[in-house]
């Protein structure tokens, strides 16, 4: 984890893709870590573990792919770049144009998003906690290992989704968190920033970015986890219904862009950042070598100082908290609540016979 950080801190160079993969040997018994580091202007989550599949196959001994004939670009020149950059906003000129001249189709692709925008932005303030602070540059990473087939139970018993059994464990793990720093949790409901993939794609195949926000309610002073997760699927269900736009649909204006960024760090719409991306179902090898198990890495920016993403993989249902190094030093507890919260929800629900 200690390497993966530094690594994650590293700049991409701007000069080559907008990605690095390396490879971490010295774990026991021989296995070695692989940190692959993809750009979110390349790839969302679903587009990133498509990304990472390219590289893995299905079989131990999968023969070789034939490599096609291939020969680098060479680098543009700054008079190109100028001219690509012209045709590029000349192109979105026209299809600014042709939206005013399709006035009522942008009418109506307004009103079918406008929920899910009053959702994200307009249904509420996000409440004050510590969970907010301008963040640092520097994460605390820290590992919870599951299984699906017991997120897969727990959920069908509430009529939920495995996401929803996530939301839950999450609102557990910030009630001890906030409990533990001395802030009221009682009658509290947090604000949880969840993307929603937009991809039509087979699995596997989902390239770029596209997906959409939805924000949930998490009832943290809820101490009964039962009862949380009942709340949480009638709630999530509810606002799937919505249309959702896709986030750079939001943000396609240069300026929108460079004011959010700017406003990041004093944001109240969110509290923390909840990612989950399905994985492949079964085991997968790299270069003959199995695949043991995956963990995602996701990012936080501005003032959320806690994110988590959960990726399923071959059965396990794997969590990697990030947390900001100096704002949460105290990640332990958060991760000890969600464990709690996941084990509470599993002695509800019957074993399989």
């Amino acid at each position: 984890m200690a390497a993966c950080e530094r690594l994650r801190r590293r700049p991409l160079n701007r000069s080559r893709p907008l990605w690095e993969m390396w490879f971490l040997p010295g774990l026991p018994e021989g296995r070695i870590g692989l940190f692959m580091k993809l750009h979110h202007a390349v790839a969302d989550g679903v587009a990133g573990v498509a990304a990472f599949g390219t590289f893995l196959d299905f079989v131990p001994d999968a023969p070789p792919p034939s490599a096609p004939t291939w020969a680098p670009a060479p680098i543009p020149s700054e008079g190109e770049l100028f001219r690509d950059n012209m045709s590029r906003r000349t192109q979105a000129g026209r299809a600014f144009l042709s939206r005013l001249a399709h006035l009522g189709d942008t009418v109506r692709e307004i009103r079918r998003g406008w929920p899910a925008v009053w959702e994200a932005f307009g249904e509420g303030r996000a409440p004050a906690t510590s969970l907010n602070q301008r963040i640092g540059s520097d994460r605390t990473l820290a590992l919870i290992r599951g299984r699906l087939d017991v997120m897969k139970r727990i959920a069908h018993t509430q009529h939920g989704k495995v996401n929803d059994v996530l939301l839950t464990a999450v609102a557990g793990g910030l009630r001890g968190l906030l409990h533990s720093r001395g802030e009221r949790v009682e009658g509290r409901v947090l604000r949880g920033m969840v993307p929603v993939s937009l991809h039509q794609e087979q699995p596997g195949q989902a390239r770029g970015n596209l997906d959409g926000v939805m924000v949930v309610p998490l009832p943290i002073g809820e101490p009964d986890a039962d009862r949380t997760l009942r709340w949480i699927a009638a709630e999530t269900a509810r606002r799937k219904m919505k249309s959702r736009p896709p986030g750079g649909t939001l943000f396609r204006n240069g300026l929108i862009q460079r004011a959010f960024v700017r406003h990041s760090a004093s944001q109240r719409f969110m509290n923390v950042y909840v990612a989950n991306v399905p994985g492949p179902p079964v085991p997968l090898y790299l270069e003959g070598v199995p695949l043991l198990e995956v963990f995602p890495v996701v990012p936080i920016m501005g003032n959320m100082t806690l994110g988590i993403g959960a990726l399923s993989y071959s059965g396990q249902f794997n969590l990697t908290v990030v947390a900001d190094r100096d704002t949460c030093p105290d990640v332990d507890v958060f991760t000890e609540g969600v464990r709690s919260s996941l084990e509470e929800l599993a002695r509800s629900v019957p074993l399989p016979s």
